[in-house]
């Protein structure tokens, strides 16, 4: 199985001020898991000695080109990024990301040499309309590419109505979604039941216990809780103990 993964994402916050933060959870870690914070790329140029994995929010799906304001995941991985979100909710909605674009900047994180956090979650509505699981499946065979491996790929479980909302599934609905999950990649991949599979929606230090205690939960992509050490580090701390 894979380590477990406490990923944070800082989504569009942070100045090199803030960077400090980067510097305190490296003083204070001293916990057997990976700890990983994807930075807005203005930033992560400036993160190189630090003893924390370093990621981006996004890449391009071509290499290289006339693509005004986008960047490559070799450029990426150039300035010190070692893994890449891609499929965010939030890319999805705001820019019409579909599946298939998810999957092309994936297979393109892959050529770079970059490990993809693929995310994948229903809204609201599908959830209360009895279609996750649907959903799920059209999104892990539309969004994960044929060249993912256990090495390359992790799958972050995010419920849409759950992230950035204090809203947070029973420990009953994340079970049933991460098992599935699994069930879904062992079937389809030679390697797959090595795929680390992260939860992500409103994780605090006050519910990470009960989440990591969760079947097939190997770690969580965490947005707010992780812009401050003070607030990352119990989440880092309960996926160690778990």
């Amino acid at each position: 199985m894979r380590r477990k993964l406490a990923a944070g994402n800082w989504k569009m916050n942070g100045l090199r001020a803030d960077l400090t933060q980067l510097a305190t959870l490296a003083e204070q870690r001293g916990y057997d898991v990976d700890v990983l914070i994807c930075l807005p790329a203005t930033l992560i140029g400036s993160c190189a000695g630090l003893p924390i994995a370093i990621g981006a929010q996004d890449c391009h799906t071509a290499t290289h080109g006339a693509h005004t304001g986008d960047i490559s995941a070799a450029m990426l991985a150039d300035v010190g990024a070692t893994h890449v979100i891609t499929g965010h909710s939030e890319r999805r909605t705001d820019h019409h990301e579909t599946d298939a674009i998810v999957a092309a900047k994936s297979r393109a994180a892959h050529d770079a040499g970059l490990i993809t956090i693929i995310c994948i979650g229903e809204t609201l509505v599908q959830r209360e309309a009895g279609t996750t699981l649907d959903v799920i499946d059209a999104q892990l065979a539309g969004s994960v590419p044929d060249c993912a491996t256990a090495d390359n790929t992790v799958i972050a479980y995010e419920p849409i109505w759950a992230i950035g909302t204090g809203k947070v599934p029973t420990t009953d609905q994340i079970a049933q979604v991460h098992a599935h999950i699994h069930a879904r990649l062992t079937a389809r991949f030679a390697d797959g039941a090595g795929f680390g599979i992260l939860y992500g929606g409103s994780v605090k230090g006050d519910n990470a216990a009960a989440i990591f205690a969760v079947p097939h939960v190997t770690g969580a992509l965490v947005g707010g809780a992780s812009l401050k050490a003070v607030d990352f580090t119990p989440i880092i701390a309960a996926l160690a103990a778990s």
